[in-house]
C-alpha cells in the first residue's frame, strides 16, 4: 500500500502568498477583495418544459417558489391541484437538553476497541453515544381548483413551466371556449398568484377548497378569504423507522414547545360574475377573470425561540401580504415579479450544440426525456438542465429564508424520505454547489445562516456528547439546527448515524464564498469564527495511532462497510480517507485565513504542527484510493458514496496537474465503483470525471443522470436518473441531484479551484460547439467562453478585482491589447497577465 502525504495545492499557494509582503506572488488574486458587480442581464430564449397532458403524479407537476413559498402544479382540467408549501413549516420544536449524559463514557471504550481491531465492539458500543432524530418538513396542503364547463372533452390541452421567467401556464379548450391559467410565486409580494382567463365573457365558474394532510380547520373570513388554520405535529418519525407507537405525535406532555401553528390564506378577486365564501371554499359563477392569492406564514421564530409562546403572530403576517398584493393589479404583481426573478437568472447564458440532428427541442419534456434516454442527441436538453438547477436554487433559497432541504421546498408527505431533512454527509452541500459558480453567490446566505445556527446547539453537542470544546454536526440536522449523533438513542446504524464530520464539511462552503466573492467582512465576522470551532472540536477529536499519525477514531466513511484482513465486515475504525480530507481542507483553509487576518498565532501554529501529521492518503493494492484506515475490501464494490474522493472534489487536494498519481488512483477507484447508482450519485460523479479532466466521462454521467425514470420506490443501487418534471431521482425523489448536476457542468466548462482559471477543462466531443457567459471563478472573475469544433474560440474575463490572472488553455491564446505570453505545460498552455478591476479581457485562440 502507497502512501501519499497530503499536499494542500489551494491552502498552500494562497499562505505562501499571504506570509508575503503585499503584491509578491503571481496568485496573491485568489484571496483579494472581489467587488460584486452583477452582470447586465441579458435576454435569453424562453427555458421551457412542456407537457401535452396534465400530472398524473407528483413527479410530473410543476414546481414554482419563491424561497419559502413553494407550489407544485398539476395542470388539471376538471380539478386542478396545487399541492402547497411553507419553507418554515417543520414539526418538533428548539433542541431540549440532552436525553444521553452518559455516552461521553464510551468514547474511550470504542477508540480501544477500534484499536484492538473489534470493530463489531466499536459499531455497537457507537449506538450508546447516538441522540434522537431529526424533525420532518411538512406539507402545508392542498388548493384544488374545481371548474364547471359547457362542453365534455377538452382539446388543444398545454401546460408549461418558463424557467427564464418563473411562470406555469395551463391552458385547454373546452365547450368552443378557451381557457388559461397563470401562476407565479412572487418573491416581492411573498404570494403565490392564479390568473384564471377564458376567451368567452362569463365563462369561468368554480369552487375553490382548501385542505391539509395535518391538523387544521377552515375559516370564513370577513374580508372574503378562506382562512385554513392548524397545528404541525410535536413529532414526526423518520418514515424508515418502524416503532410500536404512533408516528406522528401532535400532543407531546414532555414538552409545550412543540408543533408550531401555521395558517394558509386564499383569497379570490372576480371580474364579472359572483362570488361566495363559507367554510367549504369560495364559489364563483359567471366571472370574466378571477385572480387568487394565496398567503401563508408559521408562527417559527427562529431555531431556539418556543414556537408556541415565543412565536411569530402567523395570521397577523399572512394577512399582511394579502392585503399589500390584494391592493396590485395582475400585471403589477407580475412585473415585480419578473424584475425579482430576472435579476438572478439572467446573469447566466449557455448554448450547447454539436453536429448530430436534434428533434428534442420540438418535443414535450416528457417525450424529449424518454427520446434523449433511448440515446437521442439533445445538447439543448443538457444546457437547459444547468439552467433549471439554477431556478429550483433561486426558487427554494432566498436571502433572509430558509436553507433548501432534501427537497428544496417542495413536498406532499406528513413522513417525506428521509424526513426531507438536512443530510449532511453529502446531500445539503450538493444544494450549494452551483451557487458560486453559476452565479447565484447571494443565495448561499440561507446555508450560511443555518451554519451559524448548528454551531450554536453544536457546542452544546460537543461538550455533553464528548466533553470537548468546538462544536460538532452529526449526520442530520433540521431546521430546529440538530447537531447530536442521531438514532433514536440507539437505534441508528452508526454507520451513517455516527458520522461527525458535517461541521467541517460545511466550512468549506464558507470558505468557497470567501475565495469567490473575497469578502473580507464576511470572512473575518463569520467564515473565521465559525472555521476556528469546528478546528477547536476536531483537535480534541483527533488521536494518535500507534504510528503516530493524528486519525479519527471512530471513524467511518458515510454509510458504506467493508470487510477487514480476516473477512469480518465492519463499518467502524479509525482514519477514513474521506474524515482525513475533510480535516485536510478544514485545517489548511484556518490556517490560510488565519494568517491573512494576522490573528490567533498561537492556535494556528497548533493547528499546523497537527496538520503534517495527519494520516495520510494511500494507493492500493488494486491501483485505487484507499477508502478505509487499511486496505480492505468492499462490501457492496458499486456503493452509490464515493466519499474518499472528497479530496478530488469537492476538494482540491488531488488533481492530475497537481498530483497525478493521486489522480490516477481516484480514476480507478470509479472505474471499480463503476457508473451505476442513485441520482445525486451520478450527479457527484460528473464531479468527479470532469475535475479528472476526463469530459466525455462526465458527459457519460450527465446522460445517465438525464435517464427517465418511472421508480417510485427507495433504490440504493440503481434507478436513479429524472422524472418527467426533471427533478432527480434518487429515487425517490431527493433535489440534491438537479444541483449538483448543475455545477458538473459548470465543472466541465470552467475550474478555478487550483488557483487558475481554467477555460474549457473537460469539454465533451458532444459539444462541439457553444458559448456559455456569465459563470464565475475563483479570485473575482466572471468568465464568458465561446468554442468551435472542440477548441477555444474565444473568451471574455471580467476582472472584479483588479487582480493578476493565470489562464490555464489546451492551445495559446492572446489577449486583446495585453502582452501576455503562453508558456507550454504539461497540461496545457498558462498565461499570466495583469488586470484592472471592472475591465473585461478579450481572449483569441493563437493562430
Amino acid at each position: 500500500m502507497k502512501t501519499y502525504l497530503s499536499e494542500h495545492f489551494q491552502a498552500d499557494w494562497v499562505r505562501t502568498n499571504f506570509s508575503q509582503p503585499s503584491g509578491v506572488g503571481y496568485l496573491k488574486w485568489i484571496l483579494i477583495l472581489v467587488l460584486t458587480i452583477p452582470l447586465l442581464s441579458t435576454s435569453q430564449t424562453p427555458l421551457k418544459l412542456w407537457y401535452r397532458q396534465p400530472a398524473r403524479v407528483w413527479t410530473e407537476a410543476l414546481p414554482l417558489g419563491n424561497g419559502r413559498l413553494g407550489a407544485m402544479v398539476f395542470g388539471r382540467v376538471q380539478e386542478e391541484l396545487i399541492q402547497l408549501n411553507e419553507s418554515t413549516l417543520w414539526s418538533g420544536g428548539p433542541v431540549t437538553d440532552n436525553l444521553n449524559p452518559d455516552a461521553p463514557g464510551y468514547l474511550p471504550q470504542i477508540r480501544e476497541a477500534v484499536f484492538k481491531g473489534d470493530y463489531q465492539k466499536a459499531s455497537d458500543l457507537s449506538k450508546k453515544m447516538q441522540g434522537v432524530y431529526s424533525e420532518s418538513y411538512l406539507p402545508l396542503g392542498d388548493l384544488s381548483i374545481k371548474q364547471t364547463f359547457n362542453g365534455t372533452d377538452s382539446t388543444s390541452y398545454y401546460r408549461d413551466l418558463n424557467i427564464s421567467d418563473a411562470l406555469a401556464t395551463t391552458r385547454f379548450k373546452r365547450g368552443g371556449t378557451e381557457y388559461t391559467r397563470q401562476l407565479f410565486s412572487s418573491a416581492p409580494d411573498q404570494v403565490i398568484v392564479i390568473r384564471l382567463t377564458a376567451s368567452k365573457p362569463g365563462a369561468l365558474t368554480l369552487q375553490i377548497a382548501a385542505r391539509s394532510q395535518l391538523r387544521y380547520q377552515n375559516f370564513a373570513e370577513a374580508n372574503g378569504a378562506l382562512a385554513t388554520r392548524g397545528k404541525a405535529p410535536a413529532h414526526d418519525d423518520p418514515s424508515y423507522t418502524r416503532y410500536n407507537r404512533p408516528a406522528v405525535v401532535y400532543d407531546d406532555s414532555t414538552s409545550s414547545c412543540k408543533g408550531m401553528r401555521w395558517v394558509l390564506l386564499t383569497k379570490a378577486l372576480n371580474k364579472g360574475g359572483s362570488m361566495q365564501t363559507d367554510t367549504s371554499g369560495i364559489s364563483i359563477r359567471g366571472a370574466d377573470e378571477v385572480l387568487i392569492l394565496l398567503s401563508a406564514a408559521t408562527s417559527f421564530n427562529g431555531f431556539d425561540k418556543c414556537p408556541v409562546s415565543q412565536g411569530k403572530d402567523e395570521n397577523a403576517l399572512a394577512a399582511s401580504y394579502l392585503q399589500k398584493a390584494a391592493a396590485k393589479s395582475f400585471d403589477q404583481l407580475q412585473a415585480a415579479h419578473l424584475a425579482d426573478y430576472h435579476q438572478y437568472f439572467n446573469r447566466l447564458s449557455i448554448t450547447l450544440q454539436n453536429k448530430k440532428k436534434s428533434d428534442g427541442p420540438d418535443l414535450p419534456t416528457d417525450e424529449r426525456l424518454k427520446a434523449y434516454t433511448a440515446g437521442g442527441a439533445d445538447p439543448a436538453l443538457e444546457a437547459m438542465y444547468l439552467q433549471y438547477g439554477r431556478y429550483l436554487l433561486i426558487s427554494s433559497s432566498r436571502p433572509g429564508g430558509t436553507a433548501a432541504n432534501l427537497q428544496g421546498i417542495w413536498n406532499q408527505i406528513v413522513r417525506p424520505p428521509w424526513s426531507s431533512n438536512y443530510t449532511t454527509n453529502i446531500n445539503v452541500q450538493m444544494n450549494y454547489w452551483p451557487a458560486e459558480v453559476t452565479n447565484l453567490s447571494e443565495l448561499h446566505e440561507p446555508l450560511f445562516n443555518l451554519i451559524k445556527n448548528m454551531a450554536v446547539n453544536g457546542q452544546k453537542t460537543a461538550r455533553e456528547f464528548y466533553g470537548l470544546n468546538g462544536w460538532v454536526l452529526h449526520h442530520n440536522s433540521d431546521i430546529w439546527a440538530l447537531t447530536n449523533p442521531v438514532g433514536d438513542l440507539g437505534n441508528g446504524d452508526p454507520k451513517w448515524a455516527n458520522w461527525a464530520m458535517g461541521a467541517n464539511w460545511l466550512c468549506q462552503h464558507l470558505w468557497q464564498h470567501y475565495l469567490f466573492t473575497g469578502d473580507e467582512q464576511f470572512l473575518k465576522d463569520t467564515a473565521y469564527p465559525l472555521m476556528k470551532g469546528a478546528v477547536q472540536f476536531t483537535l480534541g477529536w483527533l488521536i494518535k495511532d500507534p504510528d503516530g499519525y493524528w486519525v479519527t477514531a471512530p471513524s467511518g466513511s458515510p454509510e458504506n462497510s467493508f470487510k477487514d484482513e480476516k473477512g469480518v465486515q465492519g463499518a467502524i475504525a479509525a482514519a477514513s480517507t474521506m474524515d482525513m480530507s475533510i480535516i485536510r481542507d478544514l485545517f489548511s483553509h484556518f490556517v490560510t485565513a488565519s494568517q491573512h487576518l494576522n490573528t490567533d498565532k498561537a492556535f494556528r501554529d497548533t493547528v499546523i504542527e497537527r496538520e503534517k501529521k495527519l494520516y495520510p492518503f494511500h494507493i492500493g493494492k488494486k491501483g485505487n484510493l484507499v477508502e478505509w484506515y487499511r486496505d480492505w475490501e468492499d462490501v457492496e464494490v458499486h456503493h452509490r458514496h464515493v466519499s474518499h474522493l472528497y479530496g478530488l472534489h469537492p476538494g482540491e487536494q488531488i488533481s492530475p496537474v497537481k498530483t497525478p498519481e493521486l489522480a490516477a488512483a481516484a480514476r480507478r477507484t470509479l472505474e471499480i465503483r463503476g457508473d451505476e447508482g442513485t441520482g445525486w450519485s451520478k450527479a457527484w460523479k460528473i464531479n468527479f470525471w470532469a475535475r479528472l479532466l476526463d469530459g466525455n466521462h462526465a458527459h457519460l454521467l450527465l446522460r445517465d443522470l438525464l435517464h427517465l425514470t418511472g421508480e417510485s420506490g427507495t433504490g440504493y443501487a440503481s434507478g436513479g436518473g429524472s422524472y418527467p418534471n426533471l427533478f432527480d431521482a434518487h429515487p425517490p425523489f431527493q433535489i440534491d441531484g438537479n444541483f449538483a448536476g448543475a455545477a458538473g457542468i459548470a465543472e466541465m466548462l470552467l475550474q478555478t479551484h487550483l488557483g487558475e482559471v481554467h477555460l474549457l477543462p473537460a469539454l465533451p466531443d458532444e459539444w462541439n460547439s457553444g458559448t456559455v457567459k456569465g459563470l464565475r471563478g475563483r479570485g473575482g472573475f466572471e468568465v464568458g467562453i465561446s468554442w468551435k469544433e472542440g477548441a477555444l474560440s474565444t473568451a471574455t474575463i471580467k476582472s472584479l478585482n483588479g487582480q493578476p490572472c493565470m489562464l490555464r488553455t489546451a492551445a495559446p491564446v492572446t489577449i486583446r491589447n495585453v502582452k501576455a505570453l503562453s508558456q507550454k505545460t504539461k497540461s496545457g498552455y498558462t498565461t499570466l497577465f495583469d488586470t484592472q478591476k471592472g475591465k473585461v479581457y478579450e481572449i483569441t485562440a493563437a493562430n
